[in-house]
This record gives C-alpha cells, structure tokens and sequence, in this order.
C-alpha cells in the first residue's frame, strides 16, 4: 500500500452495510470464469498504452449495475470512496482510474460481442454445478420498466423501441422484462420486449418444454397458454381470471388464485432485488439492444445476490 492509500489509522468502527455487501459478493461471484468469458474478445495492447486489466473493469462494471452509476458518475466515485477503489483493486499511488470514454467502451465491448447473455448462463452454469437450482417448474412473470418520455433530446422524439402500455388506469411508458424463475425465485431465462406486448407473448422464448409445472400470474390466463401446457403435459398453474358477470365459483377461483400467489410471489424477489437494492427504476439508455443486454447482467448478479449465503456455505 502506497501513502495515496493511507486512512485513518484509528481504531476501525463497525462494518458497514456496503462493505458487507461488497465483500460477499467478491465472495461469490465466479471472477475467473468470466475473466475468462471475456478475454478473447478483449483488446491485449501493443507498443503502446496497455490497457486496463480485464478483471478490474469487470469489477467497475459490476459497480455501476449495483449502484446505478453512469459512467462519469461511476469515474468520480473511484476517485472519493476508498471501499469502491479496494474493490476494484485501485491505489492511487501507482494506479490509474479509468475515465469515462474506457467505461463506456468496456460496455459497448461486452454489448457487440452479446457477452452481457454469456455472463448470465455462466452463472447458470455455477449455480446448477453446486445445485443450487430446481428442476420441477418454472414461474413466469413480467415488469415494467419506465424509459423518458422527454423529447427535449437531440433527435426531439422519445425512443421509438419503447411503447406505452396501459396497466390498471394508468398509462405507462417504455419496455418490459419477461423472466422464468425456478420454483425458489431464481431467474433462469430471460426476455426484453417493449411495454406493449402481452405479457404472454414471451411465453415461447422463457420455456423449455420441459417443464413438470408452470405457474403465472392472470395476465396468462389466454386460452393459446393453456393449450401449448396441456399439450405438452405440463400441470398448468396459471392464475384465472374471472369471466364478466360471473358468479358461480367465485369462492373457488378465488382460494385457487391465491394458493398459485402464495408460491408465485418468490418469483417477485428477483425484481426487488433490482429495483429496492440495485436501484434500477428506469431505463438507462435507448434501444432494447443496450437495455436488454444491461437487464440480463442484473439479473445474473440478482442470483449470486439472492443465494450469496447458500453459496458462501458451499
């Protein structure tokens, strides 16, 4: 350790939930294995300025999808909180921070080379390795995810990958995450779409077809989604929806809706890890490519969030 790196010398107080947090997930999160993902789409450098080690701006671009930093947001807090440099292996004494053009052209890499859909299934790979995921079923759901509907930009239109779509009485704009979690609340597929497709739209990219049992929400309760289940001899679990004027079995739908709900909100998890803990409220960029490819990294670090201490154990 150089003096650019000295603190405090006083008697260290408790620890804080950050640095927790970032101590477990240095833990668990499989580092070599995507170092190793990455490397050969890497630049290696020639004659002149080396580039920065892969490792360190994996870590930095975990750090932006864990505290929603933007680029020359995620530059300055290198430079003021010390956790954040000992995180990422960074002395000021002899080190360089990278600056913002070398953040965004580290993502654009992982973003060209689809590295971003990589990352997630070698996660998947890990987890199933220490059988840490469960075979019998899948639970589908959806959210919403807001984008700007500004126009004061330079093209003066909003993005025009993103759509509005109505939920309840109320009007939203931008795009939706379709997920299929296993029977625990851990994402196993995932699927961008804009926010005006149908929530059952997304069913054919987030199953197998080997699914024993599949539970959602009403929003697919669609005559289309119970076939392809009974086709396929899946037990189907999907919420139902009450048909207009209905009044026989009300009572039965309503105690089999809320027995599917009890099981189905596990599948909820994954999206408060994003939008309570991550902090990822709204759309960050334009286009479904960059948002898809950012969704599908939080949701491979929301898995190593949510079975950090079953991992830690193992």
């Amino acid at each position: 350790m150089t003096f650019a790196e000295e603190q405090d010398l006083s008697r260290r107080r408790k620890q804080t939930r950050r640095e927790r947090f970032l101590a477990e997930m240095d833990a668990v999160v499989p580092w070599a294995r995507l170092v190793a993902l990455i490397e050969p789409h890497y630049p290696r450098g020639g004659s002149g300025r080396k580039p920065m080690p892969l490792e360190r701006m994996l870590r930095i671009h975990f750090l932006q999808q864990w505290y929603a930093y933007s680029d020359p947001g995620m530059e300055e807090a290198l430079y003021e909180i010390p956790l954040l440099r000992q995180f990422v292996g960074i002395d000021l004494g002899r080190d360089f921070v990278p600056d913002e053009t070398t953040l965004l052209k580290f993502r654009r890499l992982l973003e060209r080379h689809d590295l971003a859909r990589a990352i997630f299934e070698e996660v998947q790979v890990v987890l199933r390795e220490k059988g840490l995921l469960l075979q019998e079923g899948r639970m589908v759901d959806a959210t919403l995810i807001h984008a700007p509907s500004s126009t004061k930009n330079r093209e003066r239109k909003r993005d025009p990958e993103m759509s509005s779509t109505k939920k309840g009485n109320q009007w939203y704009f931008g795009m939706k995450a379709h997920v299929a979690t296993d029977l625990q609340g851990i994402v196993e597929a995932v699927e961008v779409t804009t926010a005006k497709v149908p929530d059952h739209k997304a069913l054919d990219a987030l199953l197998t077809g080997e699914e024993r049992v599949v539970l959602a929400d009403r929003g697919y309760d669609y005559p289309s989604v119970h076939e392809r289940l009974a086709a396929q001899g899946t037990q189907d679990a999907v919420a139902l929806r009450r048909t207009p004027g209905q009044r026989k079995g009300l009572a039965a739908l309503k105690r089999y809706n809320r027995s599917v709900a009890r099981i189905r909100a596990l599948g909820e998890h994954a999206f408060r890890v994003l939008k309570c803990q991550f902090g990822y409220r709204k759309a960050r960029y334009r286009g479904l490519a960059k948002n898809g490819a950012q969704l599908t990294t939080l949701f491979a670090l929301a898995n190593l969030h949510l079975l950090r201490r079953r991992l830690l154990t193992a």
